[in-house]
């Protein structure tokens, strides 16, 4: 009784303070969230902060603790969203798969990279939100996470190993009974889910939009007003790589030549064998397109597999869509970053649902290998507006 008449008291103050001053109490509306993908648990870095062949545990700790100091920085004067601020809070910690390297042998298991892993993503984060609570991980599965589950043609060691699909799972899907390494079934237990954060929908989706996919993506959509603008995330580039989908031809076995790793529902149109680039999937891209233009509120799109620092704007195999799309760096396998250490980074995502923009900010956390803590630089940017015409 006594508690309640004291917030009785504490509120009647606070309203008396506003109506004399006219003031307001600050309330941030920005969302930040921080964004990487391609941990690849179990490779090696040819060159890292002076040392040679160092461990994927030692790569990602130390960008974790990078990611710790985000709060610090003062934002670039960009003209983006919160320009010239410092960051304060992180909401999100997002990382979109290939979170274990495939269990090619001598590589280690699924389960041996999920361990450290969950030591340095789960435990050693020490991001905090705007209401001092820990900041939320975000997953989505990448192709090496898949392959770990479901068998692959290449030579691996064990065969199968589900633990990080099996954890992702639990983690993001929250199943009143948590799968199993045992029960866990890749063709029934995707891992699709969405949040509506101050008005803006984000969906996690698996691996890529095929068909399938946008089957449980329409449903979800479906509970989203066509005014509200929504962000996809996932593994895969807007192109997906051919080898990712079925093969065509019964009994649909995963070989040596035919490539296929049989990672989406849909099956391959183009031909019974994969091909080596990403144009080959013109026809699967038509169907993601016809999507697009279905539900023009899909407003951004942010992916890893193929790795760089990278906003460019998706427009489809016949150039009839426009998707802004946000391509993240490695810490093990970006393009650029595998061979200049100084190029590797990760992403802040500064988020406004009032003005409904969305800037994407470049952060460079090794710029200086022989001076580990050295702070992080701001890179390029990009400020995309979400709202649906």
């Amino acid at each position: 009784m006594q508690h309640h008449f004291k917030n009785i008291i504490k509120a009647v103050f606070f309203s008396l303070i506003i109506s004399l001053t006219g003031l307001k109490p600050a309330v941030s509306q920005v969302i930040q969230m921080v964004y990487t993908s391609d941990a690849h648990y179990a490779l090696t870095r040819k060159d890292f902060q002076g040392a040679t062949n160092v461990d994927a545990k030692v790569v990602n700790a130390a960008m974790i603790k990078k990611i710790n100091a985000v709060p610090q920085l003062i934002l670039p004067v960009d003209g983006g969203v919160s320009s010239g601020e410092k960051v304060a809070a992180v909401d999100y910690l997002i990382q979109t798969g290939d979170i274990a390297n495939r269990m090619e042998i001598p590589y280690q298991s699924a389960a041996a990279s999920w361990a450290q892993f969950e030591t340095d993503y789960r435990h050693g984060v020490t991001l905090k939100d705007h209401q001092n609570k820990p900041a939320k991980l975000l997953l989505a599965p990448g192709n090496h996470d898949i392959s770990n589950a479901i068998g692959s043609s290449k030579l691996m060691n064990p065969k199968t190993d589900p633990t990080a699909m099996v954890q992702i799972y639990n983690l993001m899907m929250k199943p009143a009974v948590l799968k199993t390494n045992e029960n866990y079934n890749y063709a029934t237990d995707k891992i699709n889910y969405s949040l509506n954060v101050k008005g803006i929908h984000i969906m996690f989706i698996t691996l890529w939009p095929d068909s399938a996919e946008r089957i449980w993506m329409q449903k979800d959509l479906e509970k989203v007003a066509k005014t509200t603008p929504v962000i996809v995330f996932c593994h895969d580039q807007p192109t997906c790589e051919s080898k990712h989908f079925t093969n065509p031809v019964p009994p649909y076995n995963m070989t040596a030549a035919n490539k296929f790793e049989n990672l989406t529902a849909e099956h391959y149109k183009e031909g019974t064998v994969a091909a080596k680039d990403d144009g080959a999937t013109n026809i699967e891209q038509r169907g993601w397109v016809k999507f697009l233009k279905q539900h023009p509120n899909i407003k951004a799109y942010f992916h890893g597999n193929s790795n760089w620092n990278e906003f460019y704007v998706y427009t489809g195999p016949d150039h009839d869509v426009a998707l802004n799309t946000f391509r993240v760096d490695s810490p093990m396998k970006g393009d650029y970053s595998s061979k200049d250490e100084t190029k590797l980074s990760f992403q802040l995502i500064s988020l406004d649902p009032v003005k409904q923009e969305l800037t994407v900010r470049e952060c460079l956390w090794d710029t200086e290998p022989t001076n580990p803590s050295a702070k992080t630089v701001f890179g390029s940017s990009k400020t995309v507006s979400l709202k649906v015409q």
